[in-house]
Order: C-alpha cells, then sequence, then structure tokens
C-alpha cells in the first residue's frame, strides 16, 4: 500500500469491526491509510497531538468513529485543518442515534462530514475521502469514475434480472 493519505481513527478497539469498511473503500481506490485508536474522553491529549500531527504526516484528510457522546471527530476537526469525515458506531441503547447527533451537531467554523450510522457510514466515508482526494489526483479521479460505473452497471444487471424473473 502507497504511503498514508487517509487516517482512520476510532474511539476504541470495539469499533474495529465497522471502521475495517472504510479501510476496505480505501483500498478499493488504491489509497493508503493508516489506522489508530484515540479517545476524546480517555486520552484528550494523545487525540490532540494526533490530530495537531496528521498533515506533517502527510495526512490529507481524517476519518473518526466513535460511540455513545461521539465527541472524537469534533474534537479532532478542532485541532486540523484537514478535512474530517466523523462515521457514527452504534454503540448504545440508542443504536447509534445519540452518536449522529454528537457527530454531525458541531459549532459554526469547526465542520465535520458527517456519514450514516454504522458499516453503511464507514464504507461512504472512505468514498467520500477518496472523492476529496480525486480533487487533486487523476489516478484516483479515474478510479472514482469506475467505482460509479461499476454501480450504475450493477442496478442495471439487477433490472436486468427481476425482469426476466417477472417475464416482463
Amino acid at each position: 500500500m502507497s504511503k498514508p493519505l487517509v487516517s482512520i481513527v476510532m474511539g476504541s478497539d470495539s469499533d474495529l469491526d465497522i471502521m475495517r469498511e472504510a479501510a476496505s473503500s480505501l483500498e478499493e481506490f488504491g489509497i493508503g491509510y493508516e489506522i489508530d485508536v484515540a479517545s476524546a474522553h480517555r486520552s484528550p491529549d494523545r487525540t490532540a497531538e494526533y490530530a495537531k500531527s496528521a498533515a506533517g504526516r502527510g495526512i490529507r484528510v481524517i476519518i473518526a468513529g466513535a460511540g455513545g457522546a461521539a465527541h472524537l471527530a469534533g474534537v479532532i476537526a478542532a485541532h486540523t485543518s484537514l478535512p474530517v469525515i466523523g462515521v457514527p458506531i452504534p454503540s448504545t441503547a440508542l443504536n447509534g442515534l445519540d452518536s449522529l447527533l454528537a457527530t454531525v451537531q458541531m459549532p459554526a467554523g469547526i465542520p465535520v462530514a458527517t456519514v450514516a450510522i454504522g458499516k453503511a457510514g464507514a464504507c461512504n466515508a472512505g468514498v467520500l475521502a477518496a472523492q476529496i482526494l480525486a480533487l487533486s489526483s487523476a489516478r484516483i479521479g479515474k478510479k472514482m469514475q469506475a467505482h460509479k460505473e461499476k454501480l450504475a452497471n450493477s442496478v442495471e444487471e439487477k433490472s436486468r434480472k427481476l425482469k426476466m424473473t417477472l417475464g416482463t
């Protein structure tokens, strides 16, 4: 894998199963990434240093997943000028709704792009990171176009199969 351009960080190693979806998306586009654990509440100094040092490590986009109070993405966004994508993790009895609201409700001037709760959101976070990077990379842009064509072709194939099954 190439030099990491995206950093995937999660509030707990228990979030890894979900955040692997972001890694898989990045791998599809041939984008290097790093992955780590930091907590806005349990390790605030480590989290701040992680965010402050990201650009110096060559990171261009940060994907942050957290459950419960889910302050990780916002705290990281407060400490860096890099784009931050928040992935709400469904880790409580509220099935991630608390995480979604905590991730999306940032104060003016501290944006966090927020995706869906759980695995679909983590997948989309990887795709969104690729779209951001495609703005300055023709190689990634071509892979993004191929990805969109693959999605469209899969719908056409499903439509064809459905029509054959129904005899229409």
